[in-house]
């Protein structure tokens, strides 16, 4: 049977007072049989390799209740294959946005496609956050800095119809992680 290397991309951690050793992290994913588990910078990006047939939403149910009991908190997980996260890279909807001082380039990594009603680009109504483009399972926000400082979370740029739960990378820490991955 193939394997599967996964980036799980978790959602609070080391944010908030949740500080999660990373040893801790991966200590947690191999508890669930989960093969070569690595992590990426204190931000919650797990690398890991299981079978290439699993079941994706069981495995994810999985990982986000061992760490909920664990923990003590929820922490909502999106898994990626590395074929996947290279899509987001080369999908690039940021090509043509001028990088400024002001400006944060980030890939929201979605647990469920954004509402339907939700006309791209969206602008946040304080401004801040700007929905550029959308697949089912990524949105690329751009965020604008207010004084020299970011206002918003990028994971809640889509307003209360969301449902779902997002984390958010730079744009730069995801080509990142995309080639940590492929070291393996």
């Amino acid at each position: 049977m193939a394997d599967q290397t996964f980036i799980a991309f978790l959602r609070a951690v080391n944010v908030g007072g949740r500080t999660v050793k990373m040893e801790r992290l991966r200590e947690l994913f191999a508890e669930l049989g989960l093969r070569d588990v690595r992590t990426y910078i204190q931000s919650g990006n797990v690398f890991f390799t299981t079978d290439a047939d699993v079941d994706r939403a069981a495995l994810t149910r999985r990982i986000e209740e061992h760490l909920a009991t664990a923990l003590g908190y929820p922490v909502p997980a999106m898994l990626r294959t590395v074929a996947e996260l290279a899509a987001v890279v080369d999908a690039d909807p940021f090509h043509g946005v001028e990088v400024t001082p002001d400006l944060r380039l980030c890939v929201v990594f979605l647990s469920e496609p954004l509402p339907v009603g939700l006309a791209l680009p969206h602008l946040t109504p304080k401004g801040d956050l700007e929905v550029i483009a959308a697949t089912p399972t990524e949105a690329y926000v751009v965020a604008h800095l207010i004084n020299g400082r970011p206002t918003g979370n990028a994971a809640t740029a889509f307003g209360k119809a969301y449902q779902g739960h997002g984390t958010a990378r730079f744009f730069h820490t995801t080509v990142k992680i995309l080639a940590a991955a492929r070291k393996g």
